[in-house]
């Protein structure tokens, strides 16, 4: 019988400076989100998301800024003119992780923790021997980089209406009541 290895669950990565290994990157572009998955040597995980779109579909000057000089750091070029996401992967950023605590959304007598990332430094790998699962994520063996679906595929992935047999939904008539 197989043997299935146990975590400590999810562990918010203590406040201090890392090293970071880029080992996958998401762009969707409809929606203009760009999400980052970063680990430490010793294998904790961090993800770094820019919407670099705001609701009006135009660009977050901001966000914009944000990731285009986390994208220039990892890559160590100031001088780049544009990346694909992609290209970030394998690439190392030294890192300040910062914790902010806000109310949470849920119950805002209750109080959440995030993990941010401060002032960030080029890097040209880690500081420390990484562990056996990090060097499998850095080398692409897990993690990969998949582009997200687009809302149409995933419309088309959803299961069809049951047939106008099906029991009438509850509540207002529409075409009743509109007389048509």
């Amino acid at each position: 019988m197989a043997r299935i290895p146990m975590t400590s669950g999810f562990v918010l990565i203590p406040e201090g400076t890392y090293v970071f290994g880029i080992y996958a990157a998401t762009y969707d572009e409809e929606f203009g989100k760009i999400e980052v998955k970063l680990v430490t040597a010793k294998g904790m995980t961090h993800t770094e998301r820019f919407s670099i779109k705001d609701s009006n579909d135009q660009l977050n000057e901001k966000a914009l800024n944000a990731f285009s000089y986390f994208a220039k750091t990892a890559m160590n070029d100031f001088d780049l003119e544009d990346v694909d996401p992609e290209e970030l992967i394998g690439h190392y950023i030294e890192a300040e992780v910062v914790h902010t605590q806000l109310p949470s959304n849920k119950d805002p007598n209750k109080m959440v923790t995030f993990a941010n990332l401060g002032d960030k430094a080029a890097a040209d790998g880690f500081d420390e021997e990484p562990t056996a699962r990090v060097l499998a994520l850095m080398s692409g063996e897990q993690g990969k980089s998949t582009p997200k679906p687009k809302t149409a595929q995933k419309a088309a992935q959803k299961p069809q209406e049951a047939p106008s047999t099906a029991a009438p939904a509850k509540g207002l008539d529409l075409d009743a009541l509109l007389g048509d």
